[in-house]
């Protein structure tokens, strides 16, 4: 088994620093085995932000589907960067505790989101004409596919490593203090790297 070269480490950190301002907890557990995924996992995050889904309605699909993968970690990074995007407490609240934002367009992403993740993908026609009504069209349908499968990406990632909440998430979020955490995934004590 070959083991990262000092370039690809470097490359995984230099490309979490440029698009997070730091190097999260995740990337460094995944740089650790495998840069590779690293370099994967942030180029694609950075790419969805050229999609067409708003910042907040893009947050509220990545709350959802680590809340359907019960992640500890994505849960409560998105908490806050959802709360940063512009979800409400409430909304935050209500998507990791497995409840509906009151907002109808984010209740309609949230619900788009369980619907592809309950049914595999294997949307019907009255699943997409029902979708469609309420505004959700393929290209978001497509776009809420590529969040899935980074987020669970992530999540499967938390769950091998119990990848601990980056230090200092509450300081840099004060909302996270104030937010309902009660129902969420336990966080580790410590990453298991």
């Amino acid at each position: 088994m070959a083991t990262p070269s000092k370039t690809q480490f470097d490359r995984s950190v230099k490309m979490a620093q440029a698009y997070y301002g730091l190097v999260p907890e995740i990337i460094k557990v995944v740089n650790k085995h495998n840069p590779a995924v690293a370099q994967i996992y942030i180029a694609a995050m950075e790419l969805m932000e050229e999609g067409e889904l708003p910042d907040d309605e893009r947050e509220a699909v990545i709350l959802t589907v680590s809340r359907y993968n019960d992640c500890h970690y994505c849960a409560r990074t998105h908490a806050a960067l959802g709360y940063a995007a512009g979800l409400s407490k409430e909304s935050i609240e209500a998507i990791n505790q497995g409840r509906l934002p009151a907002d109808e367009r984010l209740k309609a992403v949230v619900q788009a989101t369980r619907l592809m993740l309950d049914k595999e993908g294997w949307l019907n026609d009255d699943d997409l004409a029902q979708l469609e009504k309420r505004g959700i069209t393929r290209m978001h349908l497509y776009e809420i596919n590529a969040l899935i499968s980074l987020k669970t990406l992530s999540n499967y990632i938390n769950h091998v490593a119990k990848t601990k909440i980056d230090e200092g998430l509450d300081q840099l979020f004060p909302i996270m203090a104030e937010i309902n955490q009660d129902g969420w995934a336990e966080v580790p004590d410590e990453t298991n790297v």
